[in-house]
């Protein structure tokens, strides 16, 4: 029993040595962090968000990226929890910054810098994800190439910053060297118990591209000051043959 224990923890070790090479982290302070996301982190390498790494989200409407961004600012909610700053880089900024004291985002955590033109926001970019001084760099971009992505992801291997490509309107999506590729849809809120009003902001979650992990979609909302996992709705037919959407909690 103790020869074959031995010999799972040397699995592990490799494991995680293979991952820590790809851009993971498999540190203790990625285990630490629970961002949330319950059945979600499955699809995960380690079964728990990547950080110390490069996200890639896409968003090809304004509904989709507000969607993003207030998704992104629960993950950030999350990585800045015991203290640390945030440095968020754009050409064309549309966030509005107290929003995000609604997920919990103090002010003074955060450090805009807006910019003209898209090769100034990358050299931020660049700078930010290399000072170690940083819990997370966000850069908001219509394009980037493959070479530029990959000095971004080597300069995070080093600091160990997490770091979020905004993809905003891409002219075409090509292949980037992070960890993951997202896409963030805002849909209907749900009712809450029969009361009348507007319901608790959802979004549908896909998780396009993971590396060494599993792809998938799901939805949720951001209730009371975290993500809550809900099940899809369910279309289902009428006897008058009229589609009508039903809310499945199974």
């Amino acid at each position: 029993m103790q020869e074959l224990a031995g010999k799972k923890e040397i699995i592990k070790q490799l494991r995680d040595r293979i991952l820590s090479m790809e851009g993971f982290s498999t540190g203790k302070d990625s285990q630490q962090l629970d961002f949330g996301l319950g059945k979600m982190n499955a699809a995960f390498p380690g079964g728990t968000f990547p950080v110390a790494a490069m996200h890639e989200f896409v968003s090809h409407t304004e509904a989709c990226a507000a969607a993003s961004n207030g998704f992104l600012a629960g993950l950030l909610a999350t990585l800045m929890k015991k203290g640390g700053f945030c440095l968020w880089i754009s050409t064309g900024r549309k966030l509005f910054p107290p929003a995000l004291k609604f997920f919990g985002i103090e002010p003074e955590q955060l450090i805009f810098i807006d910019v003209r033109r898209q090769k100034d926001a990358l050299w931020v970019m660049e700078q930010g994800v290399k000072c170690n001084a940083l819990t997370a760099v966000v850069g908001e971009f219509r394009d980037i190439s493959f070479a530029d992505s990959r000095r971004l992801q080597l300069a995070i291997e080093a600091s160990r910053v997490t770091g979020f490509l905004h993809r905003l309107h891409p002219r075409f999506e090509n292949t980037l060297t992070c960890v993951s590729r997202w896409k963030i849809r805002p849909i209907a809120s749900r009712e809450n118990d029969g009361l009348p009003g507007v319901g608790f902001s959802c979004v549908e979650v896909e998780l396009e591209k993971i590396r060494n992990g599993r792809p998938g979609i799901w939805q949720f909302e951001w209730q009371n000051g975290s993500f809550n996992q809900v099940a899809p709705q369910r279309s289902v037919v009428s006897k008058s043959g009229e589609a009508k959407k039903k809310q499945s909690y199974a």
